[in-house]
């Protein structure tokens, strides 16, 4: 009898140890079908954002798939009756399920705020560019980004957020718009020093022209130069008068074009032709 009992009390934990092991199996099977179908919509969602595209409603699509994935587990795993350690079991393999399928779905929403974030940047380049001013587009940028993650954000479930990726986009945006502003002074302190240049060169030459009237008597408002080749000779003669000073010049420049003016060059007394006049009368 000793026996009998002692055999018995063995063989119970097996049986029970074999139900458990049974049932979480049938879990495991039905939980891996659901993870190979939802692993394929995933795949899709991550070829979107390797082509560098947004994906719109991510939020709603995910809440979808997870919930499509719950539901069919429920409906498709072995039910656990009333017993306490099938329930526990179930349910261990419902969470299992949950977070091995939410997990992949988080990833794909940060990747999709760093897209967002990029896409505001360039954003807020175009605008800053254009006739906005810098604040107009940083609000513009941080517009486009707040709805486009508040679309891209369960709204069952586990909580996702996007304030950290909202706070370093509105950093970069204040760097930029900073940098923005320091060049935007180097131009008007660059602008300003050659303005100033100009004034001292006009300062400078107002002193010469005190100096030369100084020098040479208030100047004459006539400027007045001539030119004329005497025929048939290289001799050239130059003659001008610039603000009460007149100057002559003598020169030998033989003619490049004697040999196509026939035998007596151009003409052989003085006249229009040869002879060239120039006035300038400043008012």
């Amino acid at each position: 009898k000793k026996v009998m009992k002692w055999t018995s009390l063995l063989i119970i934990p097996f049986v029970i140890a074999s139900g458990e092991d049974s049932y979480t199996s049938k879990c495991e099977v039905v939980k891996g079908r659901i993870l190979d179908g939802c692993i394929k919509q995933i795949s899709e969602l991550s070829a979107t954002l390797d082509s560098s595209t947004p994906i719109q409603g991510l939020g709603a699509k995910c809440d979808e798939i997870l919930n499509a994935a719950l539901d069919d587990f429920s409906s498709s795993a072995p039910p656990s009756t009333s017993d306490p350690t099938l329930s526990s079991l179930y349910d261990k393999s419902l969470l299992s399920l949950e977070s091995s399928i939410s997990s992949p779905l988080h990833v794909l929403y940060l990747r999709q705020l760093s897209l967002l974030r990029e896409r505001a940047i360039t954003k807020y380049k175009q605008s800053s560019k254009s006739e906005s001013s810098e604040y107009e587009a940083m609000v513009e940028a941080d517009d486009y980004f707040t709805t486009a993650a508040e679309d891209s954000t369960r709204s069952n479930g586990e909580p996702w957020d996007y304030e950290s990726e909202r706070r370093n986009l509105q950093g970069v945006l204040n760097e930029m718009a900073s940098q923005s502003k320091k060049v935007a002074q180097v131009k008007i302190n660059a602008s300003q020093q050659q303005s100033t240049a100009m004034q001292y060169l006009q300062m400078q030459q107002q002193q010469i022209q005190q100096m030369q009237m100084q020098l040479y008597g208030q100047s004459s408002p006539w400027n007045v130069g001539f030119a004329y080749r005497v025929p048939d000779t290289n001799i050239n003669l130059q003659g001008s008068h610039q603000q009460g000073r007149t100057s002559f010049q003598m020169s030998c420049v033989p003619d490049e074009y004697a040999n196509m003016l026939g035998p007596n060059g151009f003409t052989n007394g003085v006249g229009p032709g040869n002879l060239g006049v120039s006035v300038n009368v400043n008012l």
